[in-house]
């Protein structure tokens, strides 16, 4: 049919199709998918070869998962990766010894790759690890035919390569702070002979005795070191040679041990996972509390199936709001869920009026979810710039004058349409360390204090033009970086709003989400605002933020302060307990004080899923699901 025969009303469809992304050259999204998944080439790309079919069973329709990413990913290599866009990816690549039970609440931590739990001397440095036997690597070109069983020695090269200097990778510093006997030195060892990293010398830290049994020896003692194993997104096995078959292009080729495989992926636009045909023999089972009504009937309806029970996973990049909105009105998109691919704030109150699903969609059958996360928004002052950063007085006094002049409950109200709460410091809800009742500075908004703070330290208008100076005289302006999309546009009003009221001039650097990560890890903004997450128990992860050794990692802020260091390390050999909980608070006070960040909120979620996904739980920590929900095609609507 040509445009001309068109009527309005499909001229109108086509349009919204084009403008949220699921349109490839005149074809849906699921056509070209399906036109890739066959092996024919079409707009879309074609699929990447990856060796026998993954789908359904004979005769049996493909059960299908179409996702919304809100931003795109940065790549695939779990080495080279921090976002959580790519995490929700691999994630569902690869699988780790360990991860948390989907049911379970409180979180449970539960075998994936292991055989069981691990067994450790009573010093917590010394722990063996051994492997499920029948697990076998996704089919893949690097393995040449062969059927390729994971091996221990597989989990010892993927911790090695986060420290190998090639790799460049932002968790380097997460790595080693884990305290692998040996592995600090092979790492200086790189960077001192400018040689290649040498993966074939072994170390004390990692060994592999044979292929189903690994050891891990720790320099100092390790009582939650098994949280280190949690994380499929991270630290899964990685096979050497396919490294090595790709090279420096293994970021758009991951293969892994998990529920799925990437068969098909455009660049910030669209991938496609399906099943991994030699997916180890792994049924649905979880271990919900005995008065968690909920869990226990899901545990009843799904028990004993077969997993993934999804044979593939659509994921679109579509980073502006309403068309991501209106993707999963007009059922294009099956569920706006997790943070990866969450509910657009600008509708929540649409959706969800007062926490409860409108009637319109009630009506639908829609699901409605709304949570407490255990994340945080905030904001990071980088320490070495020369305006903003500095341990002076005058430098501590102008980032905290900033953070006392932000209105966080305006903000709240506002841009995140109530979906938040106020937050105190940078240890996250359902983390240890988390104290609801614990009450700060940096949840406070009082501009007054704010500007007495700014004359005092010679932040003042000498010129009388309305703006402060820096207190040698030369202009004082602020330069936040942000994204281009609409919700960032309304962070930057309240932004300037705020910073202008204390006689601040604010200017914004513009640039996709993915290139501002890199210049923060680069150490090239000012001032960035984001988002963190939890991926596990132990709320001192989300304190790596403020540790010196991880600077330029996971310390974004480049904070250096060594009370704050000397706490960190003493927490990690430390039992829970009174005394660790001490140490929490002054960890807490310290980043109060100093204010490398401002931790501006704990963001509530709001789920959405049509009545044909079912079994959904939203995960507490990493966003592991796909594979733990059915679809129920008798209820989705037909094309």
């Amino acid at each position: 049919m040509s445009r001309r025969a068109l009527s309005p009303s499909q001229r109108v469809r086509r349009r919204m199709l084009a403008a949220l992304g699921l349109m490839t050259g005149g074809a849906t999204i699921a056509a070209a998918a399906a036109r890739a998944a066959t092996g024919v080439p079409g707009a879309a790309g074609a699929a990447s070869e990856a060796g026998g079919a993954a789908s359904a069973p004979a005769g049996a329709a493909q059960k299908v998962l179409r996702l919304a990413l809100r931003s795109s990913e940065t790549s695939l290599d779990p080495a080279r990766i921090v976002d959580l866009y790519s995490r929700s990816v691999t994630n569902h690549i690869f699988e780790a010894l360990y991860g948390y039970d989907h049911l379970a609440r409180p979180p449970r931590i539960r075998p994936l790759a292991a055989e069981g739990m691990p067994e450790h001397n009573a010093e917590f440095t010394v722990f063996t690890v051994r492997l499920k036997p029948g697990q076998f690597y996704a089919p893949d070109p690097a393995f040449k035919g062969r059927k390729r069983p994971l091996r221990a020695a597989d989990f010892v090269f993927a911790f090695k390569r986060f420290v190998d200097p090639e790799n460049k990778s932002p968790l380097f510093g997460s790595v080693l702070d884990i305290g692998f006997v040996g592995l600090a030195g092979l790492r200086d060892e790189a960077l001192k002979t400018k040689k290649p990293f040498d993966y074939d010398k072994p170390i004390e830290g990692l060994q592999a005795p044979d292929d189903h049994t690994l050891r891990f020896v720790l320099d100092k003692p390790s009582p939650r070191f098994l949280q280190d194993l949690c994380n499929c997104d991270l630290f899964g096995g990685v096979a050497r040679e396919v490294v090595e078959f790709y090279g420096d292009k293994i970021g758009e080729h991951p293969v892994g041990t998990g529920p799925y495989r990437v068969v098909q992926w455009r660049r910030s636009s669209f991938i496609a996972l399906e099943r991994n045909p030699n997916y180890r023999e792994r049924y649905y089972d979880a271990e919900p509390a005995a008065d968690d009504a909920e869990g226990q009937a899901m545990l009843a309806r799904f028990k004993g199936r077969r997993l993934p029970m999804i044979d593939r996973v659509e994921l679109s990049v579509i980073e502006e709001g309403q068309p991501r909105w209106l993707s999963f009105l007009n059922t294009q998109v099956d569920a706006l869920a997790t943070s990866a691919n969450e509910m657009p704030i600008d509708f929540v109150n649409v959706a969800m009026p007062g926490g409860k699903l409108a009637p319109n969609l009630a009506k639908r059958g829609i699901q409605g979810i709304r949570s407490l996360n255990a994340d945080c928004g905030l904001s990071f002052f980088n320490m070495e710039d020369p305006v903003v950063g500095g341990y002076t007085p005058e430098k501590v006094a102008l980032r905290r004058a900033i953070g006392l002049g932000i209105d966080v409950e305006r903000e709240i109200r506002l841009a995140r349409r109530g979906q938040a709460i106020p937050a105190q410091s940078q240890v996250l809800p359902h983390t240890s360390g988390y104290d609801a009742a614990f009450k700060s500075e940096n949840g406070d908004y009082d501009p007054a204090r704010a500007r007495a703070l700014l004359d005092t330290y010679g932040y003042l208008d000498r010129n009388g033009d309305g703006w402060r100076e820096l207190p040698d005289g030369r202009p004082l302006e602020l330069e936040v970086a942000t994204q281009p999309e609409q919700i960032n546009r309304q962070f930057d009003e309240l932004w300037k709003k705020n910073i202008n009221a204390l006689g601040i001039r604010v200017r914004f650097k513009t640039a996709k989400w993915p290139e501002q990560l890199k210049a923060a890890r680069a150490g090239k903004l000012q001032l960035w605002m984001l988002g963190s997450s939890a991926d596990r128990l132990d709320g001192q992860s989300s304190l790596a933020r403020l540790y010196g050794p991880q600077s330029g990692g996971q310390n974004l802020a480049r904070f250096k302060h060594a009370r704050f260091d000397e706490i960190f390390d003493r927490m990690k050999v430390l039992p829970d307990g009174p005394e660790r909980e001490a140490l929490f608070l002054e960890a807490k006070k310290i980043g109060v004080a100093f204010m490398p960040y401002k931790v501006h909120v704990h963001r509530f979620s709001t789920d959405l899923l049509h009545p044909w996904v079912v079994g959904y739980r939203r995960p507490v920590y990493n966003w592991e699901w796909w594979h733990l929900v059915d679809i129920d095609e008798s209820k989705r609507p037909k094309a």
